[in-house]
């Protein structure tokens, strides 16, 4: 039996492009034969992928639609529909529009017609698989028929094995002054880096003038990029204030082995592999308890009912001066992101599959 995978974007070191890699794989190892149609195809994955052009005509067998943005893929995948394939959808999550509004109206634009073209798909789609429960009662909701959960596959040996050798964990207890904050994650209104920097300005003010940021990931607006700048400049942060784009694996890497905390105060995440990285390098979190980050983290991390700046640097200053609790919960998090091994992911992912396969196959036709 053939499975195939689809989507709009097919990236180098994207979390939705590494996950189709590896659900490719695990279908593959599964007995499937298996292979990636995308829109947009980056050129270093040129070999990975074919566009969705040159899908067969007569094939009609299963595909699954890695769903997270708007597509001209959609009618295309209807009329496949129409023509005896059968639609499977694999939810990473939309942003709401009215995040975008402000900054980038054309984005905000583009995240409503991803939220309509979602909705559009529901009645063609058999079997949706959302990342997170959060998205998978999102699809529900939206009238998706039959769902499920199987977290995003990552693979965080890679990153455990190219821990540097100046990282500092658990064992060694954070620094006394000159904590090191950390945020990975594209810069977008929805993750709110100016909350973090707020929250940041505050607890160098109060409890660690030598503390540093450093924000990493590319900005999906750079008008709110700018104005993030801008609120760290009004704040005095200097050069207590960073903001890196475009690293390499390895530099990713050495930013988690060098951070003393992972802040977080993001508003909506369909999962936030980043939680999950940190917790891996022994990095402990505090989070804001919003959308999916909860159940990603679950006892893992510092979850925060208050975004105000005072509470989230008091947050991060008791954590960074309780060596038993941040042990604690470097352990915690190590054995979350053992949850999150690609073995298990992989498994998960399959188990889904081949579950709805076998129901599907027991109903009269």
């Amino acid at each position: 039996m053939r499975i195939d995978q689809c989507l709009p974007d097919f990236a180098k070191h994207d979390a939705i492009g590494n996950h189709v890699l590896r659900a490719r794989s695990a279908l593959r190892n599964a007995g499937f034969e298996s292979d990636i149609w995308a829109d947009r195809i980056d050129q270093r994955l040129a070999g990975e992928a074919r566009h969705y052009s040159e899908y067969p005509v007569t094939r009609q067998e299963i595909l699954i639609y890695q769903l997270s943005t708007d597509s001209d893929m959609v009618p295309w995948l209807i009329d496949r529909v129409a023509s005896g394939t059968t639609l499977l959808s694999n939810y990473h999550n939309i942003t709401p529009a009215q995040f975008f509004r402000r900054w980038e109206p054309q984005i905000a634009r583009r995240l409503e017609v991803a939220r309509h073209q979602m909705a559009e798909l529901a009645p063609f789609t058999d079997y949706a698989i959302g990342v997170s429960e959060f998205n998978r009662a999102e699809l529900e909701a939206i009238g998706y028929r039959s769902t499920a959960v199987a977290p995003l596959m990552m693979d965080l040996g890679d990153i455990q094995a190219a821990k540097p050798e100046g990282s500092r964990l658990a064992s060694a207890g954070p620094r006394e002054r000159g904590a090191r904050w950390l945020f990975v994650g594209r810069i977008a209104p929805n993750k709110c880096q100016h909350d973090l920097v707020a929250s940041f300005a505050v607890y160098r003010r109060l409890f660690d003038p030598d503390a540093s940021l450093t924000l990493v990931g590319s900005p999906s607006s750079f008008r709110y990029l700018r104005a993030v700048r801008k609120l760290a400049d009004d704040l005095d942060l200097g050069s207590s204030f960073d903001h890196r784009d475009n690293l390499r694996f390895t530099e990713l890497v050495d930013c988690y082995g060098r951070a003393d905390v992972l802040v977080c105060l993001s508003e909506h995440e369909g999962f936030c592999a980043p939680l999950i990285e940190a917790m891996a390098m022994a990095v402990p979190v505090v989070a804001y308890r919003a959308a999916a980050v909860p159940e990603t983290v679950a006892d893992a991390a510092v979850l925060l009912d208050d975004k105000d700046p005072l509470a989230v640097a008091q947050a991060v200053a008791q954590l960074m001066t309780d060596p038993d609790r941040r042990a604690a919960l470097v352990e915690r998090g190590s054995s979350r992101a053992s949850d999150f091994s690609t073995a298990s992911n992989e498994e998960t992912f399959v188990r889904r599959v081949s579950s709805w396969l076998q129901s599907a196959s027991s109903r009269p036709r």
